[in-house]
């Protein structure tokens, strides 16, 4: 049985990236752990980029927030998924924080494998992800991780925007599949 960590990187507790979250987490149950972590509850700085945790005792940032418990729970993880809501063509600050602060030794004891990648935005643009996919591919290079597939949802903006949309169903399964 596998880990499976989601990274929610909505402020929205019940908001669409929280529920397309959650109906993934749903269909990864059925033959996995799964921890969602919501970004949000967590005071995670950002990355100052003075590669301290590179030369620090056990890699430890200098930073003290709560990205100790982030990185407690990546370093059980099979598989991470990132879900967040579209902001101006990104993906929230609070999330890009945790990813940015990825940057360290640490992650070299982790044994994640494969990552899942879940937005849900307001706009219906067709280029509306293309700016987060192309960063994901990256990460996924770095990292030396595989994609094991995107759920991507235009057209929700209000909170419950994504309820009886397809992209449920669509998530519970990527779920089960992985």
């Amino acid at each position: 049985m596998a880990k499976i960590v989601i990274l929610v990187g909505s402020v929205r507790k019940n908001g669409n990236t929280a529920l397309l979250a959650q109906s993934f987490a749903e269909g990864v149950k059925e033959h996995h752990d799964v921890e969602l972590v919501s970004v949000a509850d967590y005071k995670v700085n950002p990355c100052i980029g003075c590669n301290s945790c590179f030369s620090r005792k056990g890699h430890r940032c200098f930073q003290q927030d709560d990205m100790v418990k982030i990185y407690e729970a990546l370093a059980e993880a099979d598989l991470v998924a990132i879900a967040s809501p579209v902001y101006f063509y990104g993906i929230s600050a609070q999330l890009k924080a945790v990813i940015d602060r990825l940057h360290t030794p640490l992650r070299n004891d982790f044994k994640i494998k494969r990552a899942v990648l879940l937005l849900a935005g307001a706009a219906v643009l067709p280029e509306l992800f293309d700016a987060i996919i192309m960063q994901y591919k990256l990460v996924l290079s770095f990292f030396h991780l595989e994609d094991a597939g995107m759920v991507l949802v235009r057209g929700v903006k209000e909170i419950g925007d994504i309820k009886g949309n397809p992209a449920l169903e669509e998530a519970y399964t990527l779920g089960l599949s992985v």
